[in-house]
Parts: C-alpha cells; structure tokens; sequence
C-alpha cells in the first residue's frame, strides 16, 4: 500500500531489534554513506536478504528416473485443466512482494 503522492509504502508495523552498539555503529555508516536513514537500510538490506532466501530455494536434487520424469513434464504442454490454474499462479505477486 503506497501513500497518495508518494512513493514510499506506507509503514503499518513496528520491529524491534536489540543489537550490540558495534553493529548499529556499522549499520549507521552504512546507511551514511549510502544516503539512507537506519530505518531505511536495515529495510532495503533485510528486503534483499529475504528475496535471496526464497530464490535460492531453487536447488534439488532428483535420481535419473526421477529427472527423467521432470524434464518430459517441463517439456510437455500444459493440459488445459493446469492452463487455467497456471494464469492464476503467475497473476499473483511473489512472496516477497506482498
């Protein structure tokens, strides 16, 4: 949700954080030289690091059979029961989107 005329969403809940003073220290000359405030950093960077998460959740493993199987499934068109299910996936936003 985004306020009217601006570009930033608008902020909802509240997190808090207790941290040792060395690593807020850190975190604040990071945000300095990036020209963010604290909040802001620690948003954009957390943001980032769970986006990271969730893709890299990509990587499985799958036995000749098995990755036989997959691969004739990818390479098959979709039946059209799944077509419709698969317009309604790829119509909503990604996980660490909402």
């Amino acid at each position: 949700m985004f306020e009217s005329g601006h570009e930033k969403p608008v902020r909802s809940t509240t997190i808090s954080l207790r941290i040792p003073v060395p690593r807020r220290d850190l975190i604040d000359r990071a945000a300095k030289a990036t020209g963010k405030t604290r909040t802001d950093f620690i948003l954009e960077s957390a943001a980032r690091a769970a986006e990271e998460a969730l893709l890299d959740r990509r990587m499985f493993q799958l036995d000749d059979a098995a990755y036989s199987a997959f691969v004739a499934a990818l390479d098959a068109p979709p039946q059209p029961p799944a077509v419709a299910r698969l317009r309604k996936l790829l119509a909503k936003p990604a996980p660490w989107e909402t």
